[in-house]
């Protein structure tokens, strides 16, 4: 690997990886809050959560797909057409994320109901999902821009954009789920209203600075033509429904979780919000590999394509390997911070420890999984994401824990196989590199 490689991965990677990792930290400070409400309150959240990340889910799809066509263009020199992808991509945003929110908001009570039989946890979560939900549109939009300034390089916009929502959503939602500083006492619902106000506010965040820098690209001048518009619907909404159908399994989960027990659905929320925080930065390093995959198509440069993915992994191992030891040796202290109730922390050792294994083989399968979205290759993904969740281990959990109780941890062992699994497929996929012959 040459040091001009690796100044790029760092470059692209470590600014997204810094802003992922603050922002689930946010999660789980938010856990934190909530926890202090009781289990309840904490389960009702995390049911909800996952609610709200299957509404938003489609919309984040197009993220890749902007990446793919705006790094494109880069390495074909067409820097005055970068951005336009980025147009599509909030237009879309707003066509769907808008009525979205409106159905969502009406209908955050049916949805709960179908999730759990518990009156409390329906009742607690109800009012989250709604605050959540306003502010579907402007998720969408924030990972449009993402996808903008990854194939740019210049990811510390995306960083500086998350620690400016954070830095405002902390006080904000404390300050409503406890009624501090003249503001409602709203529990759990003040900690949903908290985060979407942040996410507004970095929409905001990106509107101005991107107005101000990314004017020359072609930023909110050029309409994209009717080829560019098919070609971001062709690679947007395998990953748009891929990234559903990925959502929607976690709901489905956590449906069945319910089933199990109260105290097994507050775990999962803890032992997912912890498995999103150390495996999300894999996204950071794989839209690094994603970038210069497709730069490096963009200049017809097949072999550094392919490269690309394997020297990022060399470098995101050791994150990978420093992140699961502390799960796997001290299960306890992690849960703690989180867990109050002896009882229901053990429920949750044996499965974290199961995550912290599982972490350095998943992290390959994620950033190779990037990289062959940066490729084009987003129906592939979405067949095999799609296709394991789905046709594998959801069935398998279904019938491993509602229908024969065996408990978390079997479901939690399931959940490594299937990722791991999954890793391999991708592994095949990027070796073979049938990617490289996908036209946009």
């Amino acid at each position: 690997m040459t040091p001009e490689r690796r100044r790029d991965i760092l470059q692209i990677s470590l600014p997204i990886v810094a802003g992922m990792t603050s922002q689930n930290l946010l999660n789980l400070v938010d856990a934190w809050m909530v926890g202090a409400l009781g289990a309840t309150a904490l389960a009702a959240v995390g049911l909800a959560s996952f609610v709200n990340f299957m509404a938003v889910s489609f919309l984040t799809g197009f993220s890749p797909a902007v990446q793919t066509l705006a790094a494109r263009r880069v390495g074909q020199g067409r820097m005055s057409e970068v951005a336009v992808p980025l147009n599509g991509g909030l237009r879309l945003s707003l066509w769907i994320g808008v009525p979205l929110a409106v159905l969502g908001w009406w209908g955050a009570e049916a949805l709960m109901t179908l999730l759990t039989p518990d009156p409390a946890v329906i009742a607690e979560g109800e009012g989250y999902l709604q605050w959540r939900l306003l502010s579907v549109a402007a998720v969408g939009m924030n990972f449009c821009y993402r996808g903008y300034w990854s194939a740019i390089k210049r990811t510390q916009v995306y960083m500086v954009t998350l620690f400016v929502m954070n830095a405002f959503n902390v006080p904000i939602s404390f300050g409503l789920i406890h009624g501090l500083w003249g503001l409602p006492q709203m529990g759990t619902a003040g900690a949903g209203l908290g985060t979407s106000i942040s996410v507004l506010i970095g929409t905001a965040f990106y509107v101005i600075y991107a107005y101000r820098h990314a004017r020359p690209h072609g930023y909110l001048r050029a309409v994209p033509s009717a080829d560019e518009n098919r070609a971001l619907l062709r690679l947007g909404v395998p990953s748009a429904v891929q990234q559903l159908m990925f959502s929607g399994g976690f709901t489905v989960l956590f449906w069945m979780i319910a089933r199990i027990g109260t105290a097994e659905l507050a775990v999962s929320h803890i032992l997912i919000t912890l498995m999103l925080t150390l495996i999300l930065p894999s996204v950071g390093f794989g839209i690094a590999a994603a970038t210069l995959a497709s730069q490096a198509l963009g200049r017809g440069d097949v072999d550094d394509a392919a490269q690309a993915a394997w020297d990022t992994y060399r470098i995101a191992i050791w994150v990978y390997l420093a992140a699961g030891l502390p799960m796997v040796l001290a299960p306890e202290w992690l849960l703690g911070w989180f867990l109050h109730e002896p009882a229901t922390l053990a429920l949750g050792v044996v499965p974290l420890q199961l995550l912290g294994l599982m972490m350095a083989g998943d992290g390959l399968g994620i950033i190779l999984m990037q990289a062959l979205l940066g490729a084009g290759a987003s129906r592939y993904v979405m067949w095999v994401a799609t296709g394991l969740q789905w046709g594998l281990f959801l069935p398998l959990v279904g019938w491993l824990g509602p229908v024969s109780g065996l408990g978390l941890t079997v479901v939690w062992l399931a959940m490594a196989a299937y990722r791991l699994l999954q890793a391999g497929f991708f592994v095949v996929a990027w070796r073979r590199r049938h990617w490289a012959r996908i036209q946009l």
